[in-house]
Protein backbone atom coordinates (compact mmCIF):
# COMPACT_ATOMS: atom_id res chain seq x y z
CA UNK A 1 0.00 0.00 0.00
CA UNK A 2 1.74 3.33 -0.60
CA UNK A 3 2.09 6.07 1.71
CA UNK A 4 -0.41 7.96 3.34
CA UNK A 5 -0.02 11.39 1.74
CA UNK A 6 -0.59 14.35 3.67
CA UNK A 7 -2.47 17.36 2.44
CA UNK A 8 -2.39 20.96 4.11
CA UNK A 9 -5.26 23.74 4.15
CA UNK A 10 -3.82 27.06 4.94
CA UNK A 11 -6.53 29.69 6.13
CA UNK A 12 -9.69 28.84 8.60
CA UNK A 13 -12.29 31.04 6.66
CA UNK A 14 -15.53 30.41 4.80
CA UNK A 15 -13.38 28.68 2.18
CA UNK A 16 -10.48 27.28 4.01
CA UNK A 17 -12.45 25.43 6.85
CA UNK A 18 -15.80 23.79 4.39
CA UNK A 19 -12.22 22.88 1.87
CA UNK A 20 -10.81 21.30 4.82
CA UNK A 21 -14.11 19.34 5.16
CA UNK A 22 -15.02 18.33 1.62
CA UNK A 23 -11.24 17.27 1.18
CA UNK A 24 -11.54 14.95 4.22
CA UNK A 25 -14.34 13.54 2.74
CA UNK A 26 -13.43 12.53 -0.53
CA UNK A 27 -10.03 11.80 0.01
CA UNK A 28 -10.81 9.16 2.27
CA UNK A 29 -7.89 6.71 3.94
CA UNK A 30 -5.58 7.90 1.31
CA UNK A 31 -4.46 11.40 2.81
CA UNK A 32 -4.21 13.06 5.99
CA UNK A 33 -5.96 16.64 6.45
CA UNK A 34 -4.71 19.39 8.49
CA UNK A 35 -6.57 22.45 8.44
CA UNK A 36 -3.49 25.61 9.79
CA UNK A 37 -5.41 28.80 11.10
CA UNK A 38 -4.71 31.70 12.78
CA UNK A 39 -7.38 31.27 15.56
CA UNK A 40 -9.79 28.64 16.81
CA UNK A 41 -12.62 30.13 16.23
CA UNK A 42 -14.23 30.95 12.78
CA UNK A 43 -16.74 33.80 12.72
CA UNK A 44 -18.91 34.29 10.18
CA UNK A 45 -17.81 37.48 8.31
CA UNK A 46 -21.65 38.70 6.68
CA UNK A 47 -23.11 38.88 9.80
CA UNK A 48 -19.89 41.69 10.94
CA UNK A 49 -23.06 44.69 9.80
CA UNK A 50 -25.22 43.12 12.15
CA UNK A 51 -22.21 42.92 14.70
CA UNK A 52 -21.57 46.63 14.27
CA UNK A 53 -24.72 48.09 15.25
CA UNK A 54 -25.95 45.60 17.78
CA UNK A 55 -28.01 43.30 16.09
CA UNK A 56 -25.62 40.08 16.77
CA UNK A 57 -23.30 39.08 18.72
CA UNK A 58 -20.12 38.23 17.69
CA UNK A 59 -20.56 35.03 20.29
CA UNK A 60 -23.69 34.60 17.94
CA UNK A 61 -21.77 34.34 14.65
CA UNK A 62 -18.57 32.12 16.60
CA UNK A 63 -17.81 28.48 15.64
CA UNK A 64 -15.12 26.93 18.21
CA UNK A 65 -13.10 24.75 15.90
CA UNK A 66 -10.93 21.61 17.54
CA UNK A 67 -13.46 20.02 18.82
CA UNK A 68 -15.37 20.19 15.03
CA UNK A 69 -11.96 19.20 13.48
CA UNK A 70 -11.52 16.67 15.72
CA UNK A 71 -14.56 14.89 14.95
CA UNK A 72 -13.99 14.93 11.68
CA UNK A 73 -10.86 13.56 11.71
CA UNK A 74 -8.92 16.36 10.72
CA UNK A 75 -5.57 17.88 11.87
CA UNK A 76 -5.94 21.30 13.34
CA UNK A 77 -3.53 23.78 14.41
CA UNK A 78 -4.03 27.79 15.25
CA UNK A 79 -0.32 28.96 15.17
CA UNK A 80 -0.61 30.59 12.11
CA UNK A 81 1.69 30.37 9.00
CA UNK A 82 4.91 32.45 8.61
CA UNK A 83 5.80 31.63 5.45
CA UNK A 84 5.45 28.95 2.61
CA UNK A 85 8.26 27.08 0.97
CA UNK A 86 6.78 25.93 -2.65
CA UNK A 87 10.28 24.32 -3.89
CA UNK A 88 10.28 22.40 -0.92
CA UNK A 89 6.65 21.14 -0.15
CA UNK A 90 6.79 22.88 3.38
CA UNK A 91 4.79 25.42 5.54
CA UNK A 92 6.67 27.46 8.14
CA UNK A 93 4.80 27.99 11.16
CA UNK A 94 4.98 30.64 12.85
CA UNK A 95 6.72 29.29 16.15
CA UNK A 96 9.85 27.83 14.02
CA UNK A 97 8.08 24.60 12.95
CA UNK A 98 7.24 23.58 9.97
CA UNK A 99 4.57 21.41 7.88
CA UNK A 100 5.97 19.11 4.80
CA UNK A 101 3.10 18.65 2.31
CA UNK A 102 1.91 16.28 -0.77
CA UNK A 103 -1.11 18.80 -1.34
CA UNK A 104 -1.44 22.24 -0.09
CA UNK A 105 -4.64 24.28 -0.17
CA UNK A 106 -4.10 27.89 -0.21
CA UNK A 107 -7.31 29.54 1.65
CA UNK A 108 -6.02 32.12 3.32
CA UNK A 109 -8.55 35.33 2.75
CA UNK A 110 -6.94 38.41 1.92
CA UNK A 111 -4.48 41.13 4.13
CA UNK A 112 -6.32 44.18 4.30
CA UNK A 113 -3.82 46.71 2.82
CA UNK A 114 -5.56 49.91 5.47
CA UNK A 115 -1.88 51.03 5.58
CA UNK A 116 -2.17 51.79 1.80
CA UNK A 117 -4.31 55.24 2.77
CA UNK A 118 -3.15 57.18 5.82
CA UNK A 119 -5.66 57.31 8.51
CA UNK A 120 -7.72 54.84 6.64
CA UNK A 121 -8.99 51.55 9.24
CA UNK A 122 -9.57 51.16 13.13
CA UNK A 123 -5.91 52.08 13.79
CA UNK A 124 -6.40 55.49 12.05
CA UNK A 125 -9.90 57.06 12.24
CA UNK A 126 -12.22 54.13 10.19
CA UNK A 127 -13.84 51.42 11.89
CA UNK A 128 -13.73 47.98 10.04
CA UNK A 129 -16.70 45.54 9.39
CA UNK A 130 -13.73 43.22 7.74
CA UNK A 131 -13.27 41.38 10.91
CA UNK A 132 -15.48 40.66 13.83
CA UNK A 133 -13.25 42.14 16.42
CA UNK A 134 -13.49 45.30 13.74
CA UNK A 135 -17.00 44.94 13.78
CA UNK A 136 -17.59 44.44 17.38
CA UNK A 137 -15.46 47.66 18.18
CA UNK A 138 -17.02 49.78 15.23
CA UNK A 139 -20.63 49.06 17.66
CA UNK A 140 -19.14 50.92 19.94
CA UNK A 141 -18.61 53.85 17.98
CA UNK A 142 -21.97 53.76 16.43
CA UNK A 143 -23.44 54.03 19.82
CA UNK A 144 -21.15 57.42 20.49
CA UNK A 145 -23.13 58.27 16.74
CA UNK A 146 -26.43 57.91 18.23
CA UNK A 147 -26.31 59.22 21.53
CA UNK A 148 -24.53 62.29 19.84
CA UNK A 149 -25.28 62.40 15.47
CA UNK A 150 -22.93 63.46 13.10
CA UNK A 151 -22.50 62.88 9.58
CA UNK A 152 -21.47 59.41 8.36
CA UNK A 153 -19.07 58.10 5.46
CA UNK A 154 -19.95 54.67 3.92
CA UNK A 155 -17.99 52.84 1.32
CA UNK A 156 -14.86 51.74 -0.75
CA UNK A 157 -11.40 53.13 -0.93
CA UNK A 158 -9.65 52.70 -4.56
CA UNK A 159 -8.24 48.89 -5.49
CA UNK A 160 -11.65 47.25 -3.18
CA UNK A 161 -13.05 44.36 -4.70
CA UNK A 162 -15.88 43.56 -2.27
CA UNK A 163 -18.65 46.35 -2.54
CA UNK A 164 -21.72 44.94 -1.12
CA UNK A 165 -21.09 45.04 2.57
CA UNK A 166 -20.39 48.69 1.91
CA UNK A 167 -23.67 48.98 0.45
CA UNK A 168 -25.24 46.46 2.83
CA UNK A 169 -23.64 48.65 6.16
CA UNK A 170 -24.46 51.89 4.68
CA UNK A 171 -28.33 50.42 4.66
CA UNK A 172 -28.39 49.12 8.11
CA UNK A 173 -27.05 51.69 9.32
CA UNK A 174 -29.62 54.00 8.13
CA UNK A 175 -32.10 51.77 9.17
CA UNK A 176 -30.87 51.21 12.86
CA UNK A 177 -30.39 55.46 12.68
CA UNK A 178 -34.74 55.70 11.62
CA UNK A 179 -35.33 53.07 14.44
CA UNK A 180 -33.95 55.48 16.92
CA UNK A 181 -35.16 58.39 15.32
CA UNK A 182 -31.85 60.66 15.26
CA UNK A 183 -31.34 59.82 11.27
CA UNK A 184 -33.03 63.04 10.78
CA UNK A 185 -29.53 64.71 12.40
CA UNK A 186 -27.34 62.18 10.07
CA UNK A 187 -26.53 63.05 6.74
CA UNK A 188 -24.79 60.45 4.74
CA UNK A 189 -22.47 59.89 1.99
CA UNK A 190 -21.96 56.79 -0.43
CA UNK A 191 -18.51 56.97 -1.39
CA UNK A 192 -16.79 54.62 -4.03
CA UNK A 193 -14.57 54.16 -6.33
CA UNK A 194 -16.88 52.02 -8.53
CA UNK A 195 -17.43 54.00 -11.59
CA UNK A 196 -21.44 54.08 -11.06
CA UNK A 197 -23.27 52.94 -8.27
CA UNK A 198 -24.36 49.07 -8.67
CA UNK A 199 -21.23 48.14 -10.62
CA UNK A 200 -19.94 45.88 -7.93
CA UNK A 201 -16.89 45.23 -9.18
CA UNK A 202 -18.70 43.09 -11.61
CA UNK A 203 -19.85 45.87 -14.00
CA UNK A 204 -23.35 45.86 -12.72
CA UNK A 205 -25.85 42.86 -12.32
CA UNK A 206 -29.11 43.11 -13.77
CA UNK A 207 -30.47 46.47 -12.85
CA UNK A 208 -28.36 47.13 -9.65
CA UNK A 209 -27.71 50.10 -10.81
CA UNK A 210 -31.11 51.11 -10.86
CA UNK A 211 -32.05 49.08 -7.91
CA UNK A 212 -29.31 50.53 -5.76
CA UNK A 213 -29.68 54.37 -6.66
CA UNK A 214 -33.20 54.03 -5.68
CA UNK A 215 -32.42 53.03 -2.66
CA UNK A 216 -30.14 55.60 -1.84
CA UNK A 217 -32.26 58.08 -3.12
CA UNK A 218 -35.21 56.81 -1.40
CA UNK A 219 -33.09 56.80 1.77
CA UNK A 220 -31.20 60.08 1.11
CA UNK A 221 -27.89 59.16 1.17
CA UNK A 222 -25.76 61.23 -1.57
CA UNK A 223 -23.21 59.33 -3.35
CA UNK A 224 -19.72 60.44 -5.21
CA UNK A 225 -18.40 57.68 -7.50
CA UNK A 226 -14.97 57.09 -9.66
CA UNK A 227 -13.69 58.70 -6.17
CA UNK A 228 -10.03 58.22 -4.75
CA UNK A 229 -9.56 58.74 -1.13
CA UNK A 230 -6.16 60.28 -0.38
CA UNK A 231 -5.85 61.16 2.81
CA UNK A 232 -8.46 60.77 6.05
CA UNK A 233 -7.59 62.56 9.22
CA UNK A 234 -9.89 63.15 12.55
CA UNK A 235 -13.36 63.98 11.41
CA UNK A 236 -12.62 64.48 7.83
CA UNK A 237 -12.57 62.39 4.55
CA UNK A 238 -10.25 63.90 1.84
CA UNK A 239 -11.32 62.65 -1.57
CA UNK A 240 -10.60 63.21 -5.41
CA UNK A 241 -13.41 62.55 -7.32
CA UNK A 242 -12.07 61.38 -10.98
CA UNK A 243 -13.57 62.11 -14.54
CA UNK A 244 -13.19 59.44 -17.08
CA UNK A 245 -10.14 59.96 -18.35
CA UNK A 246 -8.89 59.72 -14.52
CA UNK A 247 -8.34 63.74 -14.86
CA UNK A 248 -9.17 65.40 -11.16
CA UNK A 249 -12.55 66.66 -11.53
CA UNK A 250 -13.64 67.86 -8.09
CA UNK A 251 -11.78 67.28 -4.76
CA UNK A 252 -14.41 67.10 -1.68
CA UNK A 253 -13.04 67.21 1.92
CA UNK A 254 -16.04 65.29 3.87
CA UNK A 255 -16.61 65.58 7.41
CA UNK A 256 -17.54 62.99 9.45
CA UNK A 257 -18.38 61.34 13.00
CA UNK A 258 -18.57 57.89 12.04
CA UNK A 259 -16.87 56.34 8.83
CA UNK A 260 -16.54 52.72 7.61
CA UNK A 261 -14.46 52.21 4.27
CA UNK A 262 -13.59 49.05 3.01
CA UNK A 263 -9.88 48.94 1.94
CA UNK A 264 -8.02 47.02 -0.67
CA UNK A 265 -7.28 43.67 -0.33
CA UNK A 266 -3.57 41.95 -0.93
CA UNK A 267 -2.37 38.51 -0.50
CA UNK A 268 -1.29 37.75 3.00
CA UNK A 269 2.40 37.82 3.98
CA UNK A 270 3.04 34.47 4.20
CA UNK A 271 2.66 34.00 0.29
CA UNK A 272 3.36 37.50 -1.42
CA UNK A 273 6.48 37.54 -3.46
CA UNK A 274 6.98 33.89 -4.08
CA UNK A 275 7.73 34.14 -7.72
CA UNK A 276 5.62 31.91 -9.59
CA UNK A 277 3.27 31.54 -7.17
CA UNK A 278 1.34 35.41 -6.76
CA UNK A 279 1.19 38.38 -8.99
CA UNK A 280 2.44 41.71 -7.62
CA UNK A 281 -0.43 42.32 -5.19
CA UNK A 282 0.20 38.86 -3.83
CA UNK A 283 -3.06 36.74 -5.25
CA UNK A 284 -2.53 33.15 -6.18
CA UNK A 285 -1.84 32.08 -9.44
CA UNK A 286 -4.20 29.34 -10.47
CA UNK A 287 -5.44 27.75 -13.87
CA UNK A 288 -8.63 26.55 -14.51
CA UNK A 289 -8.34 23.34 -12.36
CA UNK A 290 -7.65 25.88 -9.45
CA UNK A 291 -4.35 24.60 -9.17
CA UNK A 292 -0.66 27.36 -9.73
CA UNK A 293 0.97 26.55 -12.55
CA UNK A 294 4.35 26.82 -11.37
CA UNK A 295 3.68 24.60 -8.45
CA UNK A 296 1.02 21.58 -9.35
CA UNK A 297 1.03 21.03 -6.12
CA UNK A 298 -0.73 23.72 -4.89
CA UNK A 299 -4.52 24.59 -5.41
CA UNK A 300 -5.72 28.32 -4.51
CA UNK A 301 -9.72 29.17 -3.95
CA UNK A 302 -11.42 31.85 -2.26
CA UNK A 303 -10.61 35.69 -1.81
CA UNK A 304 -6.52 34.83 -2.24
CA UNK A 305 -7.36 34.03 -6.32
CA UNK A 306 -5.91 36.00 -8.56
CA UNK A 307 -8.48 37.12 -11.11
CA UNK A 308 -8.29 40.37 -13.65
CA UNK A 309 -10.84 43.35 -13.04
CA UNK A 310 -14.16 43.10 -15.68
CA UNK A 311 -12.52 46.19 -17.87
CA UNK A 312 -10.76 49.16 -17.31
CA UNK A 313 -12.40 52.16 -14.96
CA UNK A 314 -10.65 55.12 -13.82
CA UNK A 315 -10.27 53.85 -10.30
CA UNK A 316 -9.39 50.61 -9.83
CA UNK A 317 -11.85 48.61 -9.34
CA UNK A 318 -11.40 44.82 -8.06
CA UNK A 319 -13.45 41.76 -8.92
CA UNK A 320 -15.57 40.05 -5.81
CA UNK A 321 -15.45 36.48 -5.17
CA UNK A 322 -18.85 35.39 -3.43
CA UNK A 323 -20.00 32.60 -1.36
CA UNK A 324 -21.33 30.71 -4.53
CA UNK A 325 -17.80 31.09 -6.41
CA UNK A 326 -15.83 30.06 -3.43
CA UNK A 327 -18.19 26.32 -2.56
CA UNK A 328 -17.80 26.24 -6.14
CA UNK A 329 -13.88 26.08 -5.91
CA UNK A 330 -13.61 24.35 -3.19
CA UNK A 331 -15.54 21.13 -4.83
CA UNK A 332 -13.18 21.65 -7.85
CA UNK A 333 -10.08 21.33 -5.43
CA UNK A 334 -11.43 18.48 -3.67
CA UNK A 335 -12.41 16.51 -6.59
CA UNK A 336 -9.46 17.26 -8.54
CA UNK A 337 -7.03 16.38 -5.48
CA UNK A 338 -8.92 12.88 -5.23
CA UNK A 339 -8.23 12.73 -8.51
CA UNK A 340 -4.54 12.91 -8.18
CA UNK A 341 -4.62 10.65 -5.40
CA UNK A 342 -6.11 8.15 -7.74
CA UNK A 343 -3.07 8.84 -10.23
CA UNK A 344 -5.73 10.83 -12.92
CA UNK A 345 -4.68 14.42 -14.13
CA UNK A 346 -7.14 16.88 -12.55
CA UNK A 347 -10.76 17.48 -14.90
CA UNK A 348 -12.76 19.54 -12.51
CA UNK A 349 -13.15 23.33 -13.17
CA UNK A 350 -15.26 25.54 -10.80
CA UNK A 351 -18.49 27.24 -11.75
CA UNK A 352 -17.43 30.95 -11.24
CA UNK A 353 -20.86 32.28 -11.04
CA UNK A 354 -22.26 35.15 -8.50
CA UNK A 355 -25.11 34.86 -6.31
CA UNK A 356 -25.53 37.69 -3.31
CA UNK A 357 -27.81 38.73 -0.99
CA UNK A 358 -27.52 41.91 0.42
CA UNK A 359 -29.45 42.91 3.00
CA UNK A 360 -30.79 46.14 3.51
CA UNK A 361 -32.17 45.53 7.51
CA UNK A 362 -35.31 46.28 6.38
CA UNK A 363 -34.73 45.19 2.66
CA UNK A 364 -32.55 44.18 0.12
CA UNK A 365 -31.00 43.14 -3.15
CA UNK A 366 -30.45 39.92 -4.68
CA UNK A 367 -28.74 39.26 -7.48
CA UNK A 368 -27.24 36.35 -10.06
CA UNK A 369 -24.56 36.86 -12.53
CA UNK A 370 -23.54 33.66 -14.82
CA UNK A 371 -20.92 33.68 -15.51
CA UNK A 372 -19.83 36.62 -12.80
CA UNK A 373 -17.84 38.11 -15.62
CA UNK A 374 -19.69 39.92 -18.77
CA UNK A 375 -21.68 38.60 -21.10
CA UNK A 376 -23.69 36.60 -19.36
CA UNK A 377 -25.82 33.51 -19.96
CA UNK A 378 -27.89 34.91 -16.89
CA UNK A 379 -28.07 38.73 -15.57
CA UNK A 380 -30.78 38.48 -12.60
CA UNK A 381 -31.56 40.70 -9.95
CA UNK A 382 -34.61 41.64 -7.64
CA UNK A 383 -35.24 43.01 -4.52
CA UNK A 384 -37.80 43.14 -1.50
CA UNK A 385 -38.03 42.31 2.17
CA UNK A 386 -37.46 38.46 1.32
CA UNK A 387 -33.91 39.18 1.16
CA UNK A 388 -33.57 40.29 4.51
CA UNK A 389 -35.09 36.95 5.60
CA UNK A 390 -33.48 34.91 3.59
CA UNK A 391 -29.88 36.42 4.80
CA UNK A 392 -31.19 35.36 8.30
CA UNK A 393 -31.79 31.77 7.20
CA UNK A 394 -28.11 31.70 4.99
CA UNK A 395 -27.06 32.79 8.42
CA UNK A 396 -28.81 30.29 10.58
CA UNK A 397 -27.99 27.27 7.91
CA UNK A 398 -24.53 27.92 7.73
CA UNK A 399 -23.61 28.05 10.81
CA UNK A 400 -25.24 25.03 11.55
CA UNK A 401 -23.63 23.35 8.63
CA UNK A 402 -20.01 24.45 9.91
CA UNK A 403 -20.44 23.52 13.57
CA UNK A 404 -22.01 20.34 12.75
CA UNK A 405 -18.86 19.68 10.24
CA UNK A 406 -20.86 19.13 7.12
CA UNK A 407 -20.07 20.03 3.67
CA UNK A 408 -22.80 19.88 1.58
CA UNK A 409 -22.33 22.67 -0.84
CA UNK A 410 -24.32 24.96 -2.97
CA UNK A 411 -26.10 25.96 0.14
CA UNK A 412 -27.82 29.74 -2.29
CA UNK A 413 -29.55 26.81 -4.57
CA UNK A 414 -31.13 25.63 -1.22
CA UNK A 415 -32.04 29.22 0.13
CA UNK A 416 -33.17 29.96 -3.31
CA UNK A 417 -35.26 26.99 -3.52
CA UNK A 418 -36.92 27.78 0.12
CA UNK A 419 -37.81 31.43 -1.00
CA UNK A 420 -39.71 29.83 -3.86
CA UNK A 421 -38.18 32.24 -6.51
CA UNK A 422 -39.40 29.98 -9.22
CA UNK A 423 -37.94 31.72 -12.19
CA UNK A 424 -34.96 29.37 -11.46
CA UNK A 425 -34.15 26.16 -10.96
CA UNK A 426 -31.26 23.57 -9.60
CA UNK A 427 -30.21 21.24 -12.31
CA UNK A 428 -28.28 18.16 -9.84
CA UNK A 429 -26.52 16.68 -13.00
CA UNK A 430 -25.23 20.89 -13.93
CA UNK A 431 -24.87 21.24 -10.75
CA UNK A 432 -25.84 25.35 -11.16
CA UNK A 433 -28.97 27.23 -11.74
CA UNK A 434 -30.84 27.51 -14.85
CA UNK A 435 -33.73 29.67 -16.50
Amino acid sequence: MADKRTIVVLGAGLGGTIAAYEIREVVGSKADVILVAESEDYWFVPSNPWVAVGWRTPEAIKVHLPPVMKKRGIGFTAIGAAHVHPSQSRLELRDGTSLAYDYLVIATGPDLAFDEIEGLGPDGHTVSICQTSHAQAAYKQFEALAADPKPVVIGAVQGASCFGPAYEFAMIVETELRRRKVRDRVPMTFVTSEPYIGHLGLDGVGDTKGLLESEMRNRHIKWITNARVTKVESGVMHVEELAEDGAVKKTHDLPFGFSMMLPAFRGVEAVRGIDGLTNPRGFILVDKHQRNPAFPNIYALGVCVAIPPTGPTPVPVGVPKTGFMIESMVTAVAQNVKQELSGHTPTNEATWNAICLADFGDGGVAFIAKPQIPPRNLNWASEGKWVHLAKIGFEKYFLRKMRKGESEPFYEKLMLHALGIRKLRFDANEKELVE
